[in-house]
């Protein structure tokens, strides 16, 4: 009985065991190959990254369930995130096997295993957090995401602003997860039991100022994660100061499992029904209506690109927010939806700045003027990634936008009220502003007066194949969306219910 329960359960996390084993074999591989280059230990990490979804896949049985007595659960819900989560770094682990920014060519070789074993370790802890159901293993997963994720933020030893950004991360970080923790202390005397749909319902049980408090703590520390306002301070400093790979790591991997842990959590606390919005729905309304503003207004005075991105990253958290004011029969498949294009457009544009800064392009508007005709193919991609996070037809940047904003018109034309209509005109408003500064770049780049005497920019042929692997789904899933919809159709079941 208990061999074919251990058996049951190693063949439900195959998916973790891949990646644990993997960030051992990168590690030993850069022990006993001092010498070894970065391709190798790099190339490895992607290898394993990809067995490691293969083994998610092949593992994939209907239904979903619990592990580790109702402490983990494994279903089609958490089994996209994982996937999700392993594409976005195996994009990322190649891109930085060509750029300068993370492994430089003096400590680049030495480097490359510990780099890689991180961000194993960081996909491993995002894959827990999306199957966490236990508010012990939502602990231990955050945190290992958390401070491995300090750790990758101060990566580049030589650069000061890597280090400034880890410093920052960390300090926010640690004030994030007290409170978090002091949430979670309130949720367990409130429910008498670490379970976390158990807890959320008992948050909702209460009296609205002491179930309403601790959810407001629990929602600084996942607020942090998902870098929503006013728990976003840290994301700007730290995208600009890292190296620009990482930046793009964190825009993906720890957001999503932020995203997928939190709508977990409140499913049961704050969007339950689809009638009128209860006092957790438009406080999640509220949130989503102040972070969209405020990213989209913040990014309007950016000169710094990276800069750009990240609070264009926190006005999307406010788009993805909408799915946690939807009914959940429709609020799952628009998040899962907005992620799975979100993961494709986010890194094209990223990725492209990744590209061009190998090539000696700062990270400053002016710095990008003339690169239509300098660099056409990264200007381009630029360019697409840009129109479609802003959500314009034909790109996949609508669709998404259309799903999340679909969904909660939906539930105020159930009987929801005014509420839900005024949040979908305020996240219809927010797009018109967001053109403002995408607009802009692609002004800069194509009608900007360039310096004269400026190089024509030639790429590294691996980042002009990763450009493409992911500009192109940001055009066909603008026009075919019916791949990721039968996808997201197959992982909106969680456990338990849902």
């Amino acid at each position: 009985m208990l061999g074919n329960a251990a058996s049951v359960t190693s063949f439900a996390c195959a998916f973790e065991l891949v990646l644990a084993a993997g960030v051992f074999l990168v590690l030993g591989v850069g022990l006993v190959a001092r010498g070894a280059s970065r391709r190798v230990t790099l190339g490895l990490t992607a290898l394993i990254l990809v067995a490691a979804g293969a083994a998610l896949l092949a593992t994939a049985v209907p239904g979903p369930r619990g592990l580790f007595g109702g402490l983990l659960a494994r279903d089609a819900y958490g089994d996209f995130f994982k996937l999700l989560a392993a594409v976005a770094a195996v994009l990322v682990t190649l891109a930085s096997i060509a750029s300068e920014e993370v492994l430089d060519h003096r400590d680049g070789d030495r480097d490359g295993a510990e780099y890689g074993a991180l961000v194993l370790s960081v996909v491993l802890g995002a894959g827990l957090m999306a199957s966490a159901t236990d508010l012990l293993t939502v602990t231990l997963s955050v945190e290992l995401v958390s401070i491995l994720s300090y750790v990758l933020a101060a990566f580049s030893r030589r650069t000061s602003r890597s280090a400034e950004a880890g410093l920052k991360y960390v300090i926010y970080g640690g004030v994030a997860t007290g409170t978090m923790l002091y949430g979670f202390s309130l949720l367990y005397g409130l429910a008498g039991s670490t379970d976390l749909i158990a807890a959320g319902a008992a948050a909702a049980r209460a009296p609205l100022i002491v179930g309403g408090t601790a959810l407001a703590l629990v929602m600084a520390g996942f607020g942090f994660k998902l870098a929503i306002v006013p728990f976003h301070a840290w994301c700007p400093d730290v995208y600009e100061g890292a190296p620009t790979p990482i930046s793009a790591f964190f825009s993906i991997v720890p957001k999503a499992a932020g995203f997928a842990l939190a709508y977990r959590f409140f499913l049961g606390a704050a969007v339950e029904g689809t009638g009128p919005a209860t006092a957790a729905t438009a406080a999640f309304a509220v949130l989503a209506v102040v972070t969209m503003t405020f990213g989209n207004l913040a990014a309007l005075a950016q000169q710094n690109v990276k800069r750009l991105l990240a609070y264009s990253s926190i006005a999307q958290a406010g788009n993805l927010l909408l799915a946690f004011v939807a009914a959940p029969d429709a609020g799952v498949p628009a998040l899962l939806t907005y992620l799975g294009i979100y993961l494709f457009m986010n890194l094209a544009a990223f990725l492209a700045v990744i590209a061009l800064v190998r090539e000696g392009v700062g990270e400053m508007m002016d710095d990008l003027a003339g690169l239509g005709r300098r660099a056409p193919v990264p200007a381009l991609c630029l360019t697409l990634a840009l129109i479609s996070l802003a959500g314009l037809p034909p790109l996949a940047g609508f669709p998404a936008k259309y799903a999340v904003i679909s969904a909660v018109v939906a539930r105020g034309a159930a009987g929801g009220g005014p509420l839900f209509f005024v949040v979908a005109l305020a996240a219809v408003l927010n797009t018109v502003v967001s053109l403002g500064y995408y607009a802009r770049v692609v002004r800069v780049m194509y009608f900007g007066a360039g310096h004269p005497h400026a190089h024509h920019v030639r790429l590294a042929p691996l980042h002009t194949v990763l450009l493409l692997v992911t500009t192109i789904p940001t055009v066909l899933l603008g026009v075919y969306l019916d791949p990721l919809a039968s996808l997201v159709a197959r992982s909106a079941q969680l456990w338990p219910g849902g």
